[in-house]
């Protein structure tokens, strides 16, 4: 694959593991978005999105559950485990899913940023936080609840 490339097909889902998805397609449109209703839904401070055609995506496993956001988006999430996954334009033929939901979300990188109005003005400063792993926090034996980063 060349620079700036993405793999054709990619897959993701729920950190439960009860909803799974693949992209025929990789994203054309990836972004972040610092709007408030972004903020809102995330809890944190932006959403990062890779969109395709409504076509373009395929529910593998299960299906997430709808939230009108707004007027004008609707959002898809589970309700069991609260992983953000989706956001649609109603009357559009695009959806967008989290690039966090991804298996491998380092495939897909934004390439715009929306919403910069609401932008948290400490956000452009925490790449210069000391980095910390977070293994070194966690004991050997306490195993993880998520769904694992592929297919079962």
């Amino acid at each position: 694959m060349g620079a700036g490339e993405v793999q054709a097909s990619l897959t993701g889902g729920r950190q439960c593991g009860s909803v799974r998805y693949r992209l025929m397609r990789g994203p054309a449109d990836a972004s972040v978005c610092y709007c408030r209703v972004c903020q809102k839904a995330s809890g944190g401070p932006f959403m990062a999105f890779g969109g395709v055609r409504l076509d373009e995506l395929v529910w593998t496993r299960g299906a997430p559950n709808i939230f009108a956001s707004s007027t004008f988006a609707e959002r898809g999430f589970c309700a069991d485990c609260g992983t953000p996954l989706t956001y649609r334009v109603l009357d559009g033929d695009r959806i967008s899913v989290t690039i966090g939901s991804l298996d491998a979300p380092a495939a897909v990188a934004p390439k715009v940023q929306w919403g910069a109005e609401s932008k948290l003005s400490w956000l452009d400063s925490i790449s210069g936080l000391p980095p910390r792993d977070i293994k070194a926090f966690f004991e050997p034996d306490v195993g993880s609840h998520q769904h694992t980063d592929h297919e079962t």
